[in-house]
């Protein structure tokens, strides 16, 4: 049965070449989500056709990464002449669970916090899901942001919510790999209420942008890295 929400919610699902993947996350997303807006990032293959086919919002963002497609989002939700009140942010590439969103938005909804990020937790992984390299990166920068800022954050999951005024105020700018840092970092530095919960994670359709090449890997850890030490200095 699908809960209704008293709240307007929005999804953005930044999408690089997951023709085969995007129409099952638009399909497994709960019938409560008021728009699915997916953004096109220089896509080579149909991901845009697909999108639109499975009942999307379809964005084009022609420069290249996973902040300007996020970014692209927030500003079309930003133009609408109803807001909405909930965020929710997941990939595109199936490696998410969709069917979990109501659990992610419901300590929003109930006030309790205003921000969300859902824990890829071991016992929920699928193995092989996620990368050596992966693991030990989330851990030293979770490890990091709780020595110096006394987080309680154990993962840097892409699948979360957030209020929409909450996200507003957090002014968000990285641009690529370092998306999901700044938003825990300024959500720790703005006192800002947060959660974990725990979400299913399985092994993504086609090669993964960030941990599949060697130079994504690099670039990713160096970007994440910098946005902490950047918020302890400033």
């Amino acid at each position: 049965m699908n809960k209704t929400s008293s709240l307007s919610v929005i999804v953005i699902i930044p999408a690089y070449n997951e023709e085969k993947s995007i129409g099952k996350v638009i399909e497994e997303i709960p019938a409560l989500v008021h728009e699915i807006i997916v953004v096109n990032n220089c896509s080579t293959d149909n991901t845009a056709l697909a999108a639109k086919k499975a009942g999307a919002t379809v964005l084009t963002e022609k420069r290249m990464g996973y902040g300007y497609a996020c970014l692209k989002g927030i500003a079309y939700a930003a133009q609408q002449k109803q807001q909405p009140d909930i965020v929710v942010f997941l990939d595109g590439d199936y490696s998410d669970c969709p069917n979990e969103l109501l659990k992610i938005i419901t300590p929003i909804e109930e006030n309790e916090v205003d921000f969300v990020v859902g824990a890829r937790v071991k016992a929920l992984r699928e193995e092989g899901s996620v990368t050596p390299q992966q693991i030990f990166g989330n851990w030293l920068a979770c490890f990091l942001m709780k020595i110096l800022f006394k987080s309680n954050f154990t993962d840097l999951g892409p699948f979360r919510a957030i209020r929409w005024e909450t996200l507003k105020s957090l002014k968000m700018s990285d641009k690529t790999y370092g998306w999901t840092v700044e938003m825990q970092l300024k959500v720790l530095r703005q006192k800002i209420n947060y959660q974990e919960i725990p979400v299913s994670y399985k092994k993504r359709i086609g090669v993964s942008k960030v941990s599949g090449t060697i130079k994504g890997t690099i670039f990713a850890g160096v970007k994440i890295i910098g946005w902490i030490f950047k918020h302890y200095l400033s």
